[in-house]
């Protein structure tokens, strides 16, 4: 019953390298993936581009490419990355101008006005409120469709970037009113994220058959296996099944 799902750096990184969020992905990799989802099921996807590969440049590119693989968003965000070469490892934000350039290449890039395209910044996080709102602000002058604010999110945080533009808002969940969906709405959050807990959970759900199974549990005994009627649906099976008849001439 969701309207929309997120396909995110990280989530891709653990997918297809099995490694940490490190921009370790290549776009290629990340846009096939995300192509790979789209054809999975009708689910509107969001898609976090991270720094969109590169330079504004880069940015056109990655823009290009997940149109292309069926996305219906992404964002692009101002943290300097990769990691650069130092010992302090804290993040650090890219000049506002510099943002501004990539805001407006992602945006010269789309084909289909539709898609949407979110400035994201780390600012609260980082830097401060002050700041948060100069970039946001920035922005939404560039013409991006919305804002999506990652990290440090926070009651305060949301209160003064909402009230300082008129673009709705993505955010990260929380406690308390960042919990609280009706509050959010109230100020323009149109998608909260809940975090990656549907992958961490099915990491942990393998991880405990293949101990089990090691363990010598029969399969016959293990718990939290899908149904068969659970596998079928998610591997649209009844589809195939019509496509065989319609076009094999059979069952």
């Amino acid at each position: 019953g969701f309207e929309v799902g997120i396909f995110s750096g990280s989530i891709g990184s653990m997918a297809v390298l099995g490694a940490p969020d490190l921009v370790l992905m290549t776009l290629t990799e990340f846009a096939a993936q995300a192509n790979r989802v789209c054809r999975a099921g009708n689910l509107a996807l969001l898609v976090d581009a991270d720094h969109g590969y590169g330079n504004a440049l880069n940015v056109r590119r990655t823009v290009e490419e997940l149109e292309t693989a069926g996305i219906c968003a992404m964002s692009i965000e101002d943290t300097v990355l990769p990691r650069p070469y130092g010992p302090s490892g804290k993040p650090t934000l890219i000049p506002v101008e510099e943002g501004i350039g990539k805001m407006k290449a992602a945006l010269s890039a789309r084909q289909d006005p539709r898609l949407v395209i979110a400035g994201r910044t780390s600012a609260l996080a980082v830097t401060s409120v002050d700041d948060t709102i100069k970039r946001a602000k920035a922005y939404e002058a560039a013409g991006v469709d919305a804002i999506f604010l990652a990290g440090g999110v926070t009651v305060e945080g949301i209160e003064a970037v909402s009230s300082a533009i008129g673009i709705p808002l993505i955010t990260g969940g929380g406690a308390g009113q960042l919990a609280d969906l009706d509050w959010m709405a109230a100020h323009r959050v149109r998608v909260a994220l809940q975090g990656h807990a549907p992958f961490s959970a099915a990491v942990q759900a393998v991880y405990n058959t293949l101990k089990a199974l090691r363990d010598g549990t029969k399969p016959s005994e293990l718990t939290g296996i899908a149904s068969p009627e659970l596998m079928q649906k998610v591997t649209r099976a009844a589809d195939y099944r019509q496509w065989t008849r319609d076009f094999l001439g059979g069952e």
